[in-house]
Order: C-alpha cells, then sequence, then structure tokens
C-alpha cells in the first residue's frame, strides 16, 4: 500500500505503475478524483465505496472532505437536496510558501515599511490583513476549479449527482484548519435540536454550539485535531426546509493526511487490500 502525495503529474506518471504491481495507492492530488473507476472516498461517509476498489482510491479535495462530515449526517437525517457554501481557506492549504508569504507581510506591515509585491508570490494579492476570493484558475463560467472541486466531488462521494452546490473559494490569513460556511436546503422539515442529535451521533464531528456562551468552531481550536467541528446551527430562514452552519477542520489532517490514513486502515480492517 502506497500513499501518493507529491502532486497530480507524479500521481499520473507513477499511479498505475504501483498499481500494476499488486500495490493499492491512495492518493491524494486531484488526478483521478472524477474518474468513474476510482472511489473519492471519506470513510465515515462512504467507506464501503472502497469494497469494490481496482488498486487506486482518490482523497477528496481539503475542503469537500470537510464540508461533507457536517452536511451529512444532516442529510441523512432530512435528505440534502442543495447546498451553498463559502469556504475560508487558510494559507497553509497552499503550502509552506503560503505561511512564509503570510509571516513576512505582517512584519512588512507592523514595520510600517512598504510592501513590494514579489515576482513569485504565491498569491495574486497581499494576504496579510487581506481576504482573496480567489483560489484556483478561474472557468470560463466565472468559477474557479477549487469551487468546481466541492459541487463535483461532493455528488460523487454522496452518491447524488443532481446535488445541486454553489461555492466561493476565499483566502484568508488564517494559518491553518479551513472553515466553511453551509446554507443548505433539504427534501424533510428540518428543526435546531434533530439536527444537533444527527451530528452528536456522528462519528468525526464535535458538536461546539454553545453561541450566547461565546462557544464556536474556530480555526485556531482545530488546528491538528482529528475531528471537524459544526457549530452556529440555525434555521435558515431564506431557503424551504433550509439549515445554515459552520464547519471548521484541520486541511492538513482531516482535509488530506487523516483521511487518507483512514481510508488505509478501513482497508486493512475489512481485509480489502486486494483487488482484481
Amino acid at each position: 500500500m502506497a500513499i501518493f502525495s507529491s502532486g497530480s503529474q507524479s500521481s499520473q506518471e507513477f499511479a498505475e505503475i504501483a498499481r500494476r504491481q499488486g500495490c493499492v495507492v491512495i492518493d491524494n492530488s486531484s488526478a483521478f478524483r472524477m474518474d468513474a473507476d476510482v472511489p473519492l472516498v471519506v470513510p465515515e461517509i462512504n467507506g464501503d465505496a472502497l469494497e469494490t476498489h481496482r488498486g487506486l482510491i482518490a482523497n477528496p479535495n481539503c475542503s469537500t472532505a470537510v464540508a461533507l462530515m457536517g452536511l451529512y449526517p444532516l442529510h441523512k437525517r432530512f435528505g440534502l437536496k442543495r447546498f451553498i457554501a463559502s469556504t475560508y481557506q487558510a494559507v497553509s492549504g497552499a503550502g509552506a510558501a503560503g505561511v512564509a508569504e503570510l509571516n513576512d507581510q505582517t512584519k512588512t506591515v507592523l514595520a510600517e515599511e512598504p510592501h513590494e509585491p514579489k515576482p513569485d508570490s504565491i498569491f495574486p494579492h497581499p494576504i496579510a490583513y487581506n481576504l482573496i476570493p480567489h483560489i484556483d484558475d478561474f472557468r470560463e463560467d466565472g468559477y474557479t476549479k477549487e469551487e468546481l472541486k466541492m459541487s463535483n466531488e461532493s455528488r460523487k462521494i454522496l452518491g447524488q449527482p443532481q446535488l445541486k452546490v454553489s461555492c466561493t473559494c476565499v483566502r484568508v490569513p488564517v494559518y491553518r484548519a479551513h472553515s466553511i460556511s453551509i446554507n443548505a436546503e433539504f427534501e424533510a422539515p428540518v428543526n435546531v435540536p434533530d439536527a444537533k442529535e444527527a451530528l452528536e451521533d456522528f462519528s468525526g464531528v464535535e458538536l461546539w454550539d454553545l453561541p450566547n456562551a461565546l462557544r464556536y468552531p474556530m480555526p485556531i481550536n482545530y488546528t491538528e485535531k482529528e475531528v471537524c467541528g459544526v457549530g452556529r446551527i440555525r434555521v435558515d430562514h431564506a431557503l424551504t426546509h433550509g439549515l445554515a452552519i459552520w464547519v471548521v477542520g484541520d486541511q492538513l489532517w482531516k482535509g488530506a493526511a487523516l483521511n487518507a490514513i483512514q481510508i488505509a486502515e478501513h482497508l486493512v480492517k475489512r481485509n480489502w487490500l486486494r483487488f482484481m
């Protein structure tokens, strides 16, 4: 078994070679996520999809994984119809260079020195004390590739090809852990007590929803934490059978490395390593 996490180009070059030698490949890039023959898996949600793998398994995009950890238990209870998501993505999602750039720019601003954009900047605009509503390349329809990942991957993981999704991805000056605001519409009538019960009963989620006590998930609390936090749960006044929620998760753990390890553990536990 091998976990690939060195980008799509490397995965496309070497994953099939490994698979042909009988190695099960868990790939963390976007190379195979939408391949119909490759399971795209969050173990708590669709772990059974691993049973029919053919030696290649895809890890979802970090924001998709975190968002669905909050949405899936509600989907099981009420039947998800559509959702609108706005992501608040940490700079470490762009790699170590993103963290370094936030550090450098923050020091420059605090020292009241003029900021000179670097030609090799990882972000298209200053990230210190700023928000950038732009992650990945823009498409002709105005959405970015990162935003389309939320739509396409959610449909595949949930097994709902007709699910309606709209997403806006924003880079924020936070070091680690992605936060996602979600407004979701369901098939059945919703209420907050049942929503909280569904979330409390779901493995991998921590319900942290006491707003009057100033308790709600924040990136600083979910950095290097295995579970995802869900809070700010309320009935959405703009949607029929709608709920508004706030989900936070460590995009380097549950959004990437931890999810890959959980896939590996699931394969071993179920004795599903062999494939034809």
